[in-house]
């Protein structure tokens, strides 16, 4: 097996205690870490390394997880600069939506999974509910396994109230996410995986709901659910249904630890007490939340009752980028400013989100956490930078100071994703430039007016 010795690093392991290790080693062998330390390695895991990375200057930390987003919108950039949730909805995404093949889908989701690689995420949760064309999970799910990363793909659905072109009833959904399931679920030792995905409770019945639910546990598949994002959403579900989010999910027997509620910002103390108690899992996405003017969701109530919280971008159409650093960061100034306590959240809290409540996120015990046994999925980013240094706190460098700029290596599973800044799987010129025509063929074909630049040139590397 291959082996992956990084030492000279500040190793933030995000253990229960938050170690540091400043300076300390990782040692890798094939997919896992088989030991990790403080100081320099002893002399037979330097002998025994095929590959050695020399992290000093830099801190080397779990990979993130990006746990809520909609790649197919990286085509959809700057399109809601001024559009609550459901405008944005019916003016810009479903216009645009319904002319996607599984091509354009295909690169439009490459170049979103290599911004989230560049972005710090190492583990993606894609809530993808656009299938005009039934090749598109498997196009979404192919760019995955090319580019290496570690990836859920939430298989979205609605049955109801939803654009027409873009519904479907719970037995077409329950068929063709076996087969997607049949190709792609436990792919690569598990590196990609299938789950099932109810749109937004007022697009989604009840029967489809328990429908799709015990489908998706039958082979140990959890469920992923946008709830409770706006206001008006709640009301929606209030005057039909007489129950709030998170209660009718309950109601329907249906809550529980696989469950990941995204966005989550208008609970009542009765809903979050209902999160508690079944252990359902939070996706707070704080830069949507804030673009879309959404709300405030209720972080520190959550933590008071130990719920678990994951971190996302939310998709790059109501966002515009997928960059882990920037939603740690805003996670913390929102509750600060929210609350007008500057001790409101500190950037270990945020770590934790992003890693370990990414994890929870994820489905995944072996992940989030740099400890020997687990997953080698790591990140050395560069804390030299002007933007950065000088260092007195490894952690608040991290959430207030670092940018995708200075991440020089990415590693998933073992494998070199990002390597001295450099993308090791594929061509990001190439594919940027296959994406930039596509998109403007699908803007085409759906007679929406684009402003999107044409790359005449070749864009260059980002340097690490």
């Amino acid at each position: 097996m291959s082996s992956i010795l990084i030492t000279g690093g500040a190793v933030v392991t995000v253990d229960d205690d938050f170690t540091i290790h400043d300076p300390g080693w990782v040692f890798i062998v094939g997919q896992r870490i088989a030991a990790v330390g403080p100081g320099e390695p002893p002399l037979d895991v330097v002998t025994s390394a095929a590959h050695t990375i020399d992290a000093t200057g830099s801190a080397v930390m779990p990979g993130m997880t990006n746990a809520h987003t909609h790649l197919f919108q990286t085509f959809f950039r700057g399109l809601a600069d001024d559009k609550p949730l459901l405008d944005w909805l019916r003016e810009c995404i479903w216009p645009g939506a319904v002319h996607l093949d599984r091509e354009s889908a295909q690169l439009a989701a490459t170049v979103g999974l290599i911004e989230n690689l560049r972005g710090g995420a190492t583990s993606i949760i894609d809530h993808q509910y656009v299938h005009i064309d039934e090749g598109i999970d498997d196009g979404v799910c192919t760019a995955a396994d090319e580019l290496g990363v570690r990836f859920l793909l939430a298989r979205g659905w609605a049955d109801r109230n939803y654009e027409p072109s873009l519904s479907e009833s719970a037995e077409q959904v329950l068929e063709r996410t076996r087969r997607v399931r049949d190709r792609w679920h436990g792919h690569d030792d598990d590196r990609i995986r299938v789950e099932l995905a109810p749109l937004i409770p007022w697009g989604c019945s009840d029967d489809a709901m328990k429908a799709t639910v015990a489908d998706g546990r039958s082979w140990g598949a959890g469920t992923h659910i946008h709830c409770a994002e706006t206001a008006v959403e709640v009301e929606m579900s209030l005057e039909e249904r007489g129950v709030r989010h998170v209660e009718w999910l309950d109601q329907l027997g249906l809550l529980g630890p696989d469950f990941q509620l995204a966005h989550s910002v208008w609970l009542d103390d009765n809903e979050l007490d209902l999160i508690a108690r079944r252990d359902a899992v939070v996706v707070h996405c704080p830069v949507s939340n804030m673009y879309l003017a959404s709300g405030v969701p209720r972080i520190l109530d959550m933590r008071e009752r130990s719920i678990r919280i994951a971190l996302a971008s939310d998709g790059p159409g109501s966002n515009n980028r997928q960059d882990m650093f920037e939603v740690m960061k805003a996670t913390i100034l929102l509750q600060k400013i929210h609350h007008l306590d500057a001790m409101a959240l500190q950037p270990e809290d945020a770590i934790r989100m992003a890693c370990r409540g990414g994890a929870a996120a994820m489905g995944q015990s072996d992940i989030g956490i740099l400890a020997p046994g687990m997953l080698a999925d790591i990140l050395v980013v560069s804390l030299e930078s002007v933007f950065v240094a000088p260092v007195h706190s490894v952690a608040s460098a991290l959430v207030f100071c670092a940018s995708p700029a200075d991440i020089s290596h990415v590693i998933v599973a073992g494998r070199h994703l990002i390597d001295d800044g450099v993308l090791t799987m594929i061509d990001e010129a190439d594919v940027l430039h296959q994406a930039d025509a596509s998109a403007r063929g699908v803007f085409q074909r759906a007679d929406i007016e684009s402003r999107l630049t044409r790359l005449d040139n070749p864009p260059t590397q980002p340097t690490p």
